[in-house]
Order: structure tokens, then sequence, then C-alpha cells
């Protein structure tokens, strides 16, 4: 067999039901809806999971964990196919709505219920929304306390929802009151003095695929780059039914998911997929990798957000 000479990219999937994305917070949904959500969900991710296996990738999935018990099947899915599996909270809530204690309980309730269901240790975190930010930072000794070895939260970007502008593009230490943290952030590209966001969501939706593609090889060219991509299995559901959002959020949640299959199939075809993980470990196991890192304190600088007071024109993305 010829050896795989694509570029790598790390993919990553955040498995959450339609009705759980941050722009549907304050809706109210029956039972009924819920679960067709939930089976839509399910059938979304195994199209991806067949994705990926035609394109011999493997990829990162972040997983909620009321879904590992409601759906423990789906998970074993996951790790049979040799992919990662990795939290994205118990219940899909923001960080900022919770207490350090209240975090670490969700942390761990989520933990568990993917390990019981998964069969193998839950070591990488992304929060909804990437909420840990300037307002958040506590969170990074919560998920030093609870086994995590790495975070995936921080999107250095300015945004209306998240966003830490000032935060290394690349991997890094993100330092807390007691802990520290390997923190592996989504893929930008670099623009002047802008950091345009291109990893996945409304950006892999709207913008031309040159964008992405832009920023993946923009970042393999540093020494240390490691590009992080994310999608979720409702952007790839063509039909579904929508939900009754406002006009900008309706935006972003819908724009371009009509082309969404495609443009991963096309993705997976030109970059080599590869889990989160294995790049953790590279620098977890290397001292001398670990020391090249740089480290940033969380909500040190002037410019490290995650309030509603840094819009920008591009604020199109659905998470």
């Amino acid at each position: 067999m010829a050896p795989d000479v694509r570029p790598t990219a790390y993919f990553s999937f955040d498995i959450e039901e339609h009705h759980r994305i941050e722009a549907a917070v304050g809706l109210e949904f029956s039972e009924n809806t819920k679960t067709a959500y939930a089976q839509r969900m399910v059938r979304c991710t195994k199209w991806i999971l067949h994705a990926l296996a035609e394109f011999q990738a493997k990829a990162t999935f972040f997983v909620v964990g009321e879904i590992a018990q409601s759906y423990p099947h789906l998970i074993r899915l996951i790790v049979k196919n040799g992919h990662e599996l990795a939290s994205h909270s118990h219940q899909h809530f923001r960080v900022h709505r919770f207490t350090p204690q209240e975090f670490k309980d969700d942390l761990l309730r989520s933990k568990h219920a993917l390990e019981d269901a998964g069969g193998v240790e839950v070591v990488g975190f992304r929060a909804p929304t990437f909420s840990v930010v300037s307002q958040t930072a506590w969170a990074i000794d919560v998920l030093h306390e609870c086994g995590f070895q790495y975070d995936s939260s921080i999107f250095p970007v300015k945004h209306d929802r998240y966003g830490v502008p000032d935060a290394p593009r690349h991997p890094f230490w993100v330092l807390g009151k007691s802990a520290k943290m390997l923190e592996l952030p989504p893929v930008t590209l670099k623009v002047g003095n802008y950091n345009l966001p291109a990893a996945g969501g409304g950006y892999f939706r709207l913008f031309p695929p040159a964008i992405m593609r832009s920023a993946i090889r923009q970042c393999l060219k540093d020494p240390h780059g490691l590009p992080v991509l994310y999608f979720h299995p409702w952007e790839f559901d063509l039909d579904q039914p929508k939900l009754p959002l406002k006009t900008l959020s309706r935006f972003r949640t819908y724009v371009g998911i009509s082309r969404s299959r495609s443009r991963l199939r096309q993705l997976l075809k030109e970059f080599h997929g590869a889990r989160m993980i294995d790049a953790a470990r590279t620098i977890l196991e290397n001292p001398a990798h670990q020391a090249q890192l740089p480290e940033y304190i969380l909500g040190a600088t002037p410019g490290a957000s995650g309030t509603n007071d840094s819009t920008t024109a591009t604020d199109v993305t659905a998470h």
C-alpha cells in the first residue's frame, strides 16, 4: 500500500442533538420533538462514521454525556471504529452557567457516562460554545482536577458568544491558579493582525472552501501547528425540521447546510484525518516538545473576551 502523503488535519465532531444548540436556549420542546432530533443525530453521526471510514480517516468525537446514557450503542460504534471519545459536557450547558463545583459535577457525570458506554478513558474536553473564556478561567483548574489531559475550548477569535482573541493560535499551555492544561485551539487564518475563524461551523458552511484550506496549510507551516477542525452532526442533516430561531441565529445555523456533505468529503479526500489525543500524547510524552510551547494566563490580557461587546462582520458561526 502506498504511503499516505496527504497533509494531516484533526477532524473533530461535537455530538449533540439539534435542539441543544446555543441559539435554541430558552425554547421549549416536547419529548417527541427531542426524541425526533436525537434519532436524526444518531443517523447523521453514522453518516459521519461512514464518510470517515471511506477515506481511512480517524477523528475525535466530543460527545454530550446524556447521549452516552440514551444511545450507548452509538458510543460503542464510535470507539469500535477507532476514533477518540471525548467530553462535550453532560447536558451541553455553557461553562458560564456553573459554579466551579457545579462544573466539576457536570464534568464527572459526563466523563463517567462516556467511559461506561465506551469502555475507554476520556481525557479530552471541549466546552459547549467554546465557553472557556476570561470569565470562566477557573475551569482550567477544575478540568485538571477531574483528570482531563487536554482542552479544546479556547477559540482565538472575536465573537459575540465566545472567543479569546489574544490567545495563541497553536498548541499552548493555559494556566489556571494552581494547574496548567494543554490547549489545542481550533484553527484560524491569520490575515494581518486579525485571526479569521476558519475551523468549522458556520464558517465551514458559508466561506469559500479555500479559506479553510488556507488556514490548514498556514497552520502546518508553523513547527507546532496543529490544525483542529470542528463540525456537528446536525450540519449534515439536509432536510431536518428547522428551529424557530431569530433572523441572525437562523442564518448562522442553516446557511450552507445543503453543501456541507460534499464539502466534508472533499476535505477528507485532501487531508489525512487524525485524532487529537494522538497529537496531545506526542506533546505530553516529550518534555522537549512541552518546553517549547508558550504559556498563556487566561483572562490576563485586555483583549480576552467572550462577552457581548466584541461582535465582528464574520460572526456567522452556529455552535
